[in-house]
């Protein structure tokens, strides 16, 4: 999909976009920190009709929304193309050796060669998480590697 990024001096950025149905519709990021997104008339290409008004912590909330679910099945469909490489998620038990500490602490990429890509989080996705995130009972490892390297990692996380 092709977004097109515009920036209006004075407002923020705007980001268009033509859906499935052939409507341009445009996500207007405001420095203040609101989102209006807004649809364009097919007659008029520069009358925008407002859909949805969202502060900054609406708009934040929309994206975990969407989001959260996806990253995972974008990180399937990455393994599907790339022979040898798979991904899985982890899930960090209430009783494993992890909770409450760092990430890097499980050194899990130096002991298995697997990454650990992102850690959801009740709605939030941690993309690329840093070793010094702290790792708390019931997180999901979103992890990418091979098999062996994953069967690791769930080992680690399991037992330390």
């Amino acid at each position: 999909m092709d977004v097109k990024e515009v920036l209006l001096p004075g407002v923020g950025l705007r980001y268009e976009f033509t859906d499935h149905r052939g409507d341009r519709i445009g996500i207007v990021a405001r420095r203040g920190g609101d989102f209006d997104v807004v649809v364009y008339a097919v007659e008029d290409p520069d009358e925008a009709r407002p859909l949805l008004h969202l502060n900054d912590e609406e708009a934040e909330a929309v994206a975990q929304i969407l989001g959260a679910p996806r990253i995972a099945e974008r990180f399937t469909e990455l393994a599907r193309q790339v022979p040898g490489l798979q991904t899985r998620q982890v899930r960090v038990v209430a009783g494993s050796p992890f909770v409450d500490r760092p990430l890097g602490d499980t050194r899990a990429r130096t002991r298995t060669g697997a990454s650990i890509v992102a850690i959801v989080r009740n709605e939030d996705v941690l993309a690329s998480p840093g070793p010094a995130e702290i790792l708390r009972a019931r997180d999901t490892l979103i992890v990418i590697g091979t098999e062996d390297g994953i069967t690791g990692v769930e080992r680690i996380i399991e037992k330390g």
